[in-house]
């Protein structure tokens, strides 16, 4: 067996304290340092994914982590993914591949028996990696999960990882919740934890001195520092749908003058299940447009340029929970009075005809209407397409890079004007009246090229690159972490 690489576990006192963001940060800081470093999560619940070179799907954090460490991401990174299908039910991928649906209660009882996988994929990762940086998912704390567990203290047991506690200073109780976690933890378990420290501080960080003082002396863990609030994070694609909270109705600001940019308004209606909402982040990136996020409830706003109907993890329900808001209404009349509407992967599904589901794949066999905006006919079954995809722009010789996540197939008429090209082939369907477009097509707008065509149509500019403002903001989060906690404590904690 060859020897492991040094690691390092960072865990959270609760859930969306930063831990994410914080590893990506951690793996862009030490591959600056000349370390290969490769990023792994055992257990992931989200149903935004990421698609692997290889065909598989791990969720978005790690696709950025790897990023961030400037490897390419690897179905090992997070071996097992839980993608959310109904409240109390997912989807599981295992090493990137569709395992199959279960339950809460029924993956509680199978979890354990997913840890070979997981233990496997980080042996493979280990083998080229110099340092493998580990995110937690949740909490510890939540001790009633701790049997069979895979994703925290029962994966850090397994491969005696080192830990790093983080608290989210943000949300108040930091003290209670460090405290808290280091109580209700068995001795085992606590000998694993070997620091901690506070996440997005706003402020003079000197002001919580003694509150650092007082974790350190109920935990005997290493106070590491007190990193402060990095607002630039909002900036970097999502991972959670909690995420989704900062990066709401937003609008630019032309420096130059000082005064708002005329703004491109996109709504954007909040299904239930929204599925690969990254989506949005090139376009909230952008200074001339501002994103509507439309919670349940409330109405789309008469004011929209486009709606933006975006990924689903279950089409059916979330095209029921769409009608059931009224936003079906909203939609129409959008489309009646001249606006723009686009759909991508499930909301392109639901702009059509009917969605049929004969095989039960979503839930019960049934068959339901659509919006009716594209002459198309949606049937799921159990065949799932999962690829990285090159494509061209139908109507310009704009190349398209993306992936594609969905089950299901759409034919229709409005097929015959294709949205893309695919190897030839058309890809997704545009309206007669040329007002509305989907695409199984996710990322479209990460590309620059198709971005600023997109924006440009609408009298807006677009002079942003993506992808150097995501690498740029990713230097700036590790130079963000080296200032602030003790770099070289933290690399006596990880055995480098």
């Amino acid at each position: 067996m060859p020897t492991a690489p040094p690691c390092l576990m960072i865990q959270g006192a609760g859930s969306n304290v930063g831990k994410s963001v914080l590893v990506a940060g951690l793996c862009r800081y030490f591959a600056n340092q000349g370390l290969q470093v490769a990023p792994f999560k055992p257990q992931n619940m989200s149903n935004n994914a990421a698609v692997t070179a290889d065909g598989g799907e791990i969720g978005r954090a790690q696709a950025l982590q790897a990023r961030a460490a400037r490897c390419p991401a690897s179905v090992h990174m997070n071996p097992v993914l839980l993608k959310p299908e109904t409240d109390t039910g997912a989807q599981i991928i295992v090493q990137g591949q569709r395992f199959g649906s279960m339950r809460a209660r029924e993956y509680g009882t199978h979890k354990a028996s997913l840890m070979p996988h997981v233990l496997d994929s980080y042996a493979q990762l280990g083998q080229q990696a110099d340092l493998l940086i580990i995110e937690g998912a949740g909490s510890p704390a939540e001790v009633n999960l701790r049997a069979g567990d895979i994703a925290n203290m029962g994966f850090a047991s397994a491969v005696n990882a080192p830990v790093v506690m983080v608290g989210d200073i943000d949300r108040g109780g930091v003290i209670a919740s460090l405290v808290g976690t280091h109580i209700v933890l068995d001795d085992d378990d606590k000998k694993l934890i070997k620091a901690f420290l506070i996440n997005k501080f706003r402020g003079d960080t000197n002001l919580f001195s003694e509150g650092m003082t007082a974790i350190e002396s109920h935990t005997g863990w290493t106070g590491l520092g007190i990193l402060p609030y990095f607002d630039a994070a909002r900036f970097l694609p999502a991972e959670d749908i909690l995420d989704l909270g900062s990066k709401g109705t937003t609008s630019g600001i032309d420096a130059a003058v000082g005064q708002p940019k005329k703004s491109l308004t996109i709504a954007v209606p909040l299904l239930r299940r929204i599925a690969n909402f990254d989506d949005l982040d090139p376009l909230h990136a952008e200074a001339g447009v501002t994103i509507e996020l439309v919670q349940a409830g409330e109405a789309i706003p008469a004011t929209a340029d486009i709606i933006l109907l975006p990924g689903s993890k279950s089409t059916i329900a979330d095209m029921k929970f769409l009608c059931a808001n009224g936003w079906d209404i909203d939609i129409l009349a959008h489309h009646r009075r001249g606006g723009r509407v686009l759909g991508l992967c499930g909301g392109y599904q639901m702009l059509g005809q009917t969605i049929a589901d004969p095989n039960g794949v979503e839930g019960a066999p049934e068959t339901i209407a659509g919006l009716g905006l594209l002459a198309i006919d949606t049937v799921l079954d159990h065949n799932k397409t999962v690829r990285q995809t090159q494509a061209k722009l139908a109507q310009h010789d704009i190349a398209v890079s993306g992936y594609e996540i969905h089950m299901g197939v759409s034919r229709g008429a409005d097929c015959q004007r294709p949205f893309l090209h695919v190897d030839g082939a058309g890809e997704g369907a545009v309206s007669a009246d040329g007002l509305v477009c989907g695409s199984y097509l996710h990322g479209l707008f990460a590309g620059d090229e198709f971005r600023r065509h997109f924006l440009r149509s609408y009298q807006a500019d677009s002079e942003m690159n993506y992808d150097a403002q995501v690498e740029a903001i990713l230097d700036r989060l590790a130079a963000h972490i080296a200032a602030s906690l003790d770099m070289q404590q933290l690399r006596q904690i990880a055995g480098l």
